[in-house]
């Protein structure tokens, strides 16, 4: 790696953390003193009533980090500091400049989602899940809009409609995943390694950072959430967390000019097949036992993990180590011929159907206890 760009990393890296860790506190604070706070209920795993701001220690960090960086790079990117100390950063000046207004787009709209977010912390039970939708194609359908779309599908329509089902599917799953001490987080920060490793390696110069400022943002506020939890995410931080991985791994590119098949475009799906599953089989669940499938309940897969017998923090560590092995899986998919993909594409399913083996053997204990 070099020197100048290892350097960047670490700064972005140590200041997105630090600034995560000492807004957290703050965040508590607001939450009590304004009552913005989980309580305990028959469908909640904590006793005593924990503040639900904690993502936005995650977004503020992440926005004064990228934004004020990436303002200041503009400004100073031509400058003899730059020149002279980080000569290999002055080739980016003018793709940031080209960069700037899909940048601002992005931080926008994820301002809006979270403060949907928080908005939903803040109503509670009674607050509109069409609005909460509505928010959040209407925000993706902006970034569609200004060039932000995958390119997969032969036809624009379809590159359109999918990508608008990916923000917004990736933004919920996350939202969903958030039942559990640490979970959503976790699972993100293991994503955010994920597809920071894919970008190093295909020389993505402004999406590593990026995706290493999310990664320095989510651990800053960790430590405050597992294991013992004395702050939540909040829907306003699990639903901008979803919603930037949704983005960005739209933007991120998988295949290259040297990759021997065009199966690297599954890799998002296989690195986020975790969080997806969880939510699509509680929504199957849901519409099955024909119970309303915004209404929260024990069907997840962290609560069957428990009613198989694990302890709450078990289950958490499953899931990171389910998540972990499928990333990992995920990062040969640039390498191997057509073959070797399929076969790490079928690890992917067989690990998704042992997850669901797990989801039905947690629903016979708990129908029988």
């Amino acid at each position: 790696m070099e020197k100048s760009r290892l350097l960047v990393y670490l700064y972005l890296f140590s200041l997105t953390c630090g600034l995560s860790l000492a807004l957290v506190p703050l965040m508590k604070r607001l939450a009590r003193r304004f009552g913005v706070l989980d309580k305990p209920g028959p469908r909640k795993i904590h006793r005593e009533a924990i503040p639900l701001l904690g993502g936005g220690a995650v977004f503020l960090s992440f926005t004064i980090a990228v934004l004020g960086n990436y303002l200041l790079f503009l400004w100073l990117g031509r400058s003899k500091l730059f020149l002279e100390y980080l000569p290999k950063l002055n080739g980016q000046y003018l793709l940031a400049v080209d960069l700037w207004p899909k940048l601002a787009l992005i931080m926008l709209t994820a301002l809006v989602i979270f403060g949907l977010g928080v908005l939903d912390d803040i109503v509670g039970v009674g607050f509109s899940f069409r609005l909460k939708f509505a928010v959040q194609f209407v925000m993706a359908e902006a970034l569609v809009m200004n060039g932000i779309v995958i390119g997969i599908f032969p036809y624009p329509w379809l590159n359109n409609v999918g990508t608008v089902l990916w923000i917004v599917g990736i933004s919920n799953s996350f939202n969903l995943l958030d039942n559990m001490d640490g979970l959503s987080s976790g699972v993100a920060i293991l994503a955010s390694v994920i597809f920071f490793v894919v970008a190093y390696q295909q020389g993505q110069f402004f999406m590593t950072l990026i995706l290493i400022a999310l990664l320095g943002s989510i651990l800053g506020f960790y430590p405050y959430n597992f294991p013992h939890p004395t702050i939540f995410l909040g829907d306003g931080g699990s639903l901008v967390i979803g919603f930037l991985l949704g983005v960005l791994t739209v933007l991120e590119s998988y295949v290259t000019n040297d990759s021997p098949t065009l199966f690297p475009i599954a890799l998002p799906l296989l690195v986020l097949s975790v969080p997806l599953f969880d939510t699509f089989s509680v929504i199957y669940i849901r519409l099955r036992e024909r119970r309303p499938v915004f209404v929260g309940d024990k069907r997840h897969l962290s609560h069957r993990l428990v009613a198989l017998g694990m302890s709450k923090r078990q289950a958490v560590l499953c899931i990171y180590l389910f998540t972990l092995i499928l990333g990992i899986n995920s990062l040969l998919l640039g390498k191997l011929t057509s073959y070797g993909c399929l076969i790490v594409l079928a690890q992917g399913l067989l690990i998704i159907l042992l997850i669901s083996v797990f989801m039905q053997l947690g629903a016979g204990r708990r129908d029988n206890s």
